[in-house]
């Protein structure tokens, strides 16, 4: 479709890009920063090379606008915590005797300082360290950073147009500080942060800036008239500024909703909206509220979260109606390219057909280019681009890969007895007990232990050739004896096999089921220096053969204790990865949820008493809407307990989830009717203990004592104390012990030390409640 009338000024951005480099090279450099191997200085030049080079290619790719201030060596809220001034008390010297290494304690703590708590941003994958605010709060602005990497964006010529966490979202993500009052709103901080904001906005402007964007994915939530008020007198003061850049309100994941007349009415220059999933909503408001007379529209028509390729003449009729709407359309991706993988051309191993359906950022980029000159110019500046990708669709949705019909038949099968275990939970529990004859307060870990240099080294000698099968397997039996050896010296309950086979928790199962396809360097930031590669969801799912029960068999013949089964559930499995946009979220859950109720079947069978089914995605995937919740909770509580409820009463299944905020989902954490849950606790202080207990939760929970994420060894009396707390919500014969999340990221010598002062802990309580 050609746009009714040709934007001659459409131009073409991106609101950030992917940070860690083609070959993860901030990565390595911050981490050898933490080893001392690097200093602070070669960490700096890595970032502004890193920089650099990102801003280089998208302006040699036609990016007219390229984003400042995106770029980041942990996580943008932490930084704009830096930025604004708010550090806690426990770390404000190490901030000011060194800011690097203070800014790093912040996110990952010491052995004397425990780091900011961390939690899912929005329903991403992408974690960031969630702000501590309390009414004795000073802001204070820091504009260096923003500052310097915009300035070193003008000096190579480039139009830059710097990206900050706007002061609403900021405030609304935030959480009290230790020791402030739990009902403690940081919103009423508003009119003590909003002149920082003007400042940083003049020392901005000072430095060149002509736009500066705003990020307000907070407001495509559900607001309260109070929060929608804010978000009104924000815009209204920081518009009426007259030492300022232009401002751009970026909202993304969703439909603005009601904050979209807010800000549409405010004195602000520019708005962002997400025109993917949420289009048709959002063309709705925007009509609705009479459009945008006298400002800038930037319209993310390209999907910034999924890897498939854009539909290209959807997306130009969509732009061609927001001429209507806006003095000036120009073209982005619906939210920053870091939730992609860098480049889609990297890939060697996807055959050509299939390669074609694939776009990471640097494809993203030449489509947002691409619609942005046919919209200037009209289809016929683009008309072979649109020939490829009429092309490219078209051999997608005739592929034989996407369709089983043996898998669609078994899916139009399910009952509901299949979801079903064949007694409740107290009926269940006494065969578990009986058969299981466990302690009070049971120890044992989420799944994963340290993954070695030794043990990374034998996988890569495998995929090289350097090591054949026989011997990566002696590797593997190796590691297995050493992680059982230990846990049992050691004193754990339940025992784990520890995964040394697993490159990922959702790729390995990835590489093992059908409609699968894996990527060699589709890196994508989870938190920090942590990077996975989601695997692609591009067909139907089946698994052919069994994925874990060799390994799990194994453990078990050298464990006189029982060794947890070990799956990544069907929720978690569609969460991290790229999904298909052909077919609902539903239909392919069942159908990666009927392939593990196979996987399970089959552990039980070879006599595994325990099995372990994570979903700590569960939350994450929560729409952002209330109005869609119940129809995505029900299919996903669904398909787990489809994965689940095939075992015998004496079975026990368990669950974990981490890191995210649990307590609208309690009834949800029920309705799984998992016998048992591990959930993230350590840094929260026990709050999903005390939400499971508000919420009446029947079943047994091992709200978590020692948080993995940091490198701090917790000691005796600490865990001590958090299995305390947990027991004033939970009764002692319901709670179980355990870290936050599973062990791969950590080394072994405090894996060694926390996990016994974990044991410890558990005996001490045991002695106290005898």
């Amino acid at each position: 479709m050609t746009p009714k009338s040709p934007s001659a000024a459409a131009h073409a951005t991106v609101y950030g890009y992917p940070r860690q480099g083609p070959n993860r090279e901030l990565k390595k450099a911050i981490e050898g920063y933490w080893k001392g191997r690097v200093s602070a200085a070669s960490l700096q030049r890595t970032a502004q090379n890193l920089r650099r080079s990102n801003w280089q290619q998208l302006a040699a790719a036609g990016i007219h606008e390229v984003p400042t201030g995106d770029f980041s060596f942990y996580d943008h809220v932490l930084d704009t915590s830096v930025t604004v001034g708010a550090i806690p008390d426990r770390h404000r010297a190490a901030v000011e005797t060194d800011a690097l290494a203070g800014y790093f304690a912040m996110a990952r703590g010491t052995q004397d300082v425990a780091p900011l708590e961390m939690t899912k941003w929005f329903d991403t994958n992408y974690h960031y360290m969630v702000p501590e605010l309390g009414p004795d709060t000073v802001f204070t602005a820091d504009s260096s950073q923003q500052v310097a990497e915009l300035r070193e964006a003008l000096a190579l010529g480039l139009a830059a147009r710097p990206v900050l966490v706007g002061p609403v979202t900021y405030l609304l993500l935030a959480k009290p500080a230790p020791g402030v009052a739990a009902d403690f709103e940081p919103l009423t901080l508003l009119d003590r942060l909003l002149p920082v904001y003007a400042e940083l906005l003049a020392d901005l402007r000072a430095a060149g800036a002509e736009w500066v964007q705003l990020d307000e994915p907070a407001l495509v939530q559900d607001r309260t008239p109070a929060e929608l008020n804010a978000a009104e007198r924000t815009y209204r003061d920081l518009g009426a500024l007259t030492d300022r850049p232009k401002i751009l309100i970026a909202s993304y994941f969703d439909r603005l909703g009601e904050a979209l007349p807010v800000l549409a009415k405010a004195p602000v220059d520019g708005l962002a909206l997400d025109f993917t999933d949420a289009a048709a909503a959002n063309l709705e408001a925007l009509a609705a509220s009479g459009g945008l007379a006298g400002k800038r529209l930037v319209a993310g028509v390209v999907d910034g979260r999924n890897i498939w390729v854009n539909d290209m003449e959807k997306s130009l009729a969509t732009l061609g109606t927001l001429l209507g709407f806006a003095d000036r359309v120009d073209v982005a991706a619906s939210c920053s390219l870091l939730h992609v993988p860098l480049d889609a051309a990297a890939e060697r191993d996807i055959e050509p057909q299939v390669l074609r359906w694939l776009s990471f950022a640097r494809q993203k980029t030449a489509e947002v280019v691409t619609l942005a000159k046919g919209l200037a110019q009209g289809t016929g500046a683009i008309a072979g681009e649109l020939a490829a990708n009429r092309a490219d669709l078209a051999s997608r949705a005739a592929s034989p890969i996407t369709r089983d019909p043996a898998v669609r038949a078994r899916v139009a099968a399910i009952t509901d007895s299949d979801g079903r275990r064949s007694k409740p939970y107290a009926e269940r529990a006494e065969a578990q007990r009986a058969r299981l004859g466990l302690p009070l307060l049971p120890t044992t870990t989420i799944g994963s232990f340290p993954q070695t240099t030794e043990l990374r080294t034998a996988r890569a000698d495998l995929r090289t050739g350097r090591l054949d099968t026989a011997g990566y397997e002696e590797r593997i039996k190796s590691e297995i004896q050493e992680v059982i050896t230990f846990q049992e010296k050691t004193g754990v309950d339940v025992l784990v096999h520890g995964e040394p086979e697993r490159n990922d928790m959702v790729q390995y199962f990835a590489e093992q089921l059908t409609g699968y396809l894996a990527t060699q360097h589709g890196w994508v930031q989870s938190y920090g220096t942590r990077y996975v590669r989601p695997p692609i969801l591009a067909g139907d799912i089946a698994r052919p053969v069994p994925m874990t029960v060799r390994w799990t068999a194994y453990a078990q013949s050298l464990a006189s204790k029982p060794v947890k089964g070990m799956l990544t559930g069907p929720v978690t499995m569609l969460a991290w990865s790229f999904v298909r946009d052909d077919q609902p979220l539903g239909d392919t859950a069942r159908q990666v949820a009927l392939a593990l109720r196979d996987e399970v079947g089959d552990l039980e069978a070879a006599g595994t008493s325990v099995i372990q089914v994570d979903e700590p995605a569960l939350r994450e995937t929560l729409p952002l809407r209330a109005a869609d919740h119940a129809a995505y909770l029900a299919w996903a509580t669904e398909s787990f307990r489809l994965s689940t409820s095939g075992v015998q009463d004496a079975t026990q299944i368990h669950t974990h989830m981490c890191y995210a905020e649990f307590g609208d989902i309690v009834q949800a954490i029920d309705d799984l009717d998992a016998d048992v849950i591990s959930l993230e606790a350590a840094r929260s202080h026990m709050q999903v203990a005390r939400e499971l207990a508000a919420h009446g939760y029947p079943r047994e929970a091992g709200p978590g004592v020692y948080d993995i994420h940091s490198p701090r060894v917790p000691g005796t009396a600490e865990v001590t104390a958090l299995l305390r707390k947990g027991l004033e919500a939970i009764p002692a014969q319901r709670l179980w012990v355990n870290p936050d999340c599973g062990l791969k990221t950590r080394g072994w010598s405090e894996t060694r030390s926390s996990l016994e002062n974990l044991v410890a802990a558990a005996r001490t309580i045991r002695s106290e409640l005898a």
